[in-house]
């Protein structure tokens, strides 16, 4: 009876290190892996930001100085816009804007929209969308080069009016037989640059997120 009684809390006592050693390395084979998707995701997200905003140009931490706004008279929809904030030896450079058209053909199209110092458009991406193939083709850099047509453009080139497609009696084109796209994407491109205008030093003078992320309102 003792000897049995003996196997039995061995047995236990091995299931028990068994499942401390199996626990212990699953724990470390998940950190060591999420730590990998965490620099990969960091490493895909500086590269759609450089896009939009040459890595020279700055030199902070750009995914660490940022904050998250909400406006809905500029970014309708319930958006929660994340603003990264560039800065050269501790002076503004830019604010770059993950934000979203909310009335594209087929949903929202989600942005990237860098704004200079000076008012300036640095670059515009679109980073996700589910417009029709083909026809929502054309706002995809990879595709065409309608997205460029933005750089360099500000409040003042073209005027509030030019800021529509030309079926609309703006600047920018439509694509053949679609206009609703680049007219939501035009539409969100000029809110943002509105809306950087009117709150400028603000954006650059908030404390940026730590932990949970500052929300201006």
């Amino acid at each position: 009876m003792t000897d049995r009684r003996d196997g039995i809390w061995r047995s236990a006592l091995l299931l028990a290190v068994v499942a401390v050693l199996g626990t212990a390395l699953l724990s470390g084979v998940h950190e060591l892996t999420a730590e990998r998707i965490a620099a990969q995701e960091r490493r895909a997200v500086l590269e759609q930001l450089a896009q939009v905003l040459p890595a020279e140009r700055y030199d902070n931490e750009l995914l660490s100085d940022r904050i998250v706004v909400r406006d809905e008279g500029f970014f309708p929809g319930g958006q929660a816009v994340i603003v990264y904030r560039a800065r050269r030896d501790g002076e503004p450079v830019a604010l770059i804007l993950r934000h979203r058209a909310v009335n594209g053909y087929n949903g929202d199209i989600d942005l990237l929209t860098g704004v200079a110092a000076d008012g300036r458009i640095t670059g515009v991406r679109v980073t996700r969308h589910n417009e029709t193939p083909g026809l929502g083709d054309g706002i995809e850099v990879e595709k065409s080069d309608w997205i460029h047509g933005f750089d360099g453009r500000s409040l003042q080139d073209p005027p509030a009016d030019g800021w529509r497609v030309r079926r609309d009696g703006g600047v920018f084109d439509q694509f053949t037989g679609a206009t609703i796209t680049p007219r939501a994407v035009v539409g969100a491109v000029h809110a943002a640059l509105q809306y950087v205008a009117q709150n400028r030093a603000t954006l650059f003078s908030l404390p940026a997120g730590t932990g949970e992320e500052r929300t201006a309102q």
